[in-house]
């Protein structure tokens, strides 16, 4: 097996499979393949292996990439961000923010990796019910917008809004603490609760929380009137706007013309 990441804002892992390989995904991830490559959808092990995944954020099925020859296949995150690779040694583990699962080959296993602590669920937004994804074998994981990696000495700790934590080893220690000082809860912005993260281990953190590109989206949409039967101005301007955002944070930029 072979494989190569392409791109620097929206990337793409190209996997090269020999035949009898195997590479999985959740769906709609996949973005093309040759037709050496057969599909094979399912639960991934019974109704409640699915309903667990999906649980984490993931998907209820899974699919199968089966090579049978020279096969080759690509895949994709919805989101910008960056895709990292981890060749898993038997039982070594990561656990994983909730859709930061991209694909693995077969023999990596992907399952739910519950918090010790209580709180870091109820108060850490997306902390309490994680993906946990175990070797032996490659996995390909995805992290929203650019990537930044930390090593924590023993009892080290790192306070982080609970939107930019990507993955961390099983060493480190997840767990929640309040926002210290009343102006800094009302008006600072930063929310109830930061995540705490305490050494010893690695951590892989996120530039761009997806929940923070939603609300900067949604602030240029419309907030209703028009024609429902038909494209209304506003829709078209809620549209523009949606393209002008996504054109900044891709760094492209239009041109008009005219006829």
């Amino acid at each position: 097996m072979r494989f190569e990441i392409n791109g620097n804002i929206v990337q793409t892992v190209a996997v090269d499979l020999a035949v009898g390989e195997t590479v999985y995904s959740q769906t709609n991830t996949m973005c093309w393949m040759n037709d050496a490559i057969t599909m094979d959808t399912h639960t991934g092990g019974g109704f409640f292996a699915g309903l667990k995944r999906s649980l984490t954020g993931g998907s209820f099925f899974v699919t199968d990439f089966i090579s049978r020859g020279n096969g080759h296949v690509a895949f994709a995150p919805r989101f910008p961000g960056t895709i990292i690779a981890r060749n898993l040694a038997a039982g070594e583990a990561l656990i994983c923010r909730k859709e930061t699962f991209l694909c693995a080959q077969k023999s990596v296993t992907l399952e739910l990796a519950w918090q010790k602590r209580l709180g870091a669920g109820f108060f850490g937004g997306d902390g309490f019910i994680l993906q946990k994804v175990i070797g032996p074998g490659v996995v390909w994981l995805d992290l929203s917008g650019e990537l930044i990696e930390k090593d924590l000495a023993p009892g080290e700790r790192l306070l982080v809004h609970a939107g930019h934590v990507g993955v961390f080893t099983p060493s480190v220690q997840f767990d929640i603490q309040m926002m210290r000082g009343f102006k800094n809860v009302i008006f600072g912005g930063e929310g109830l609760f930061l995540a705490t993260l305490t050494g010893p281990g690695h951590v892989w953190l996120q530039s761009m929380p997806i929940m923070n590109l939603a609300e900067e989206i949604a602030r240029y949409l419309p907030s209703g009137g028009g024609d429902r039967g038909g494209v209304s101005m506003s829709g078209m301007a809620g549209t523009a706007a949606i393209g002008s955002v996504l054109g900044g944070l891709f760094g492209g930029s239009s041109d008009d013309s005219s006829s």
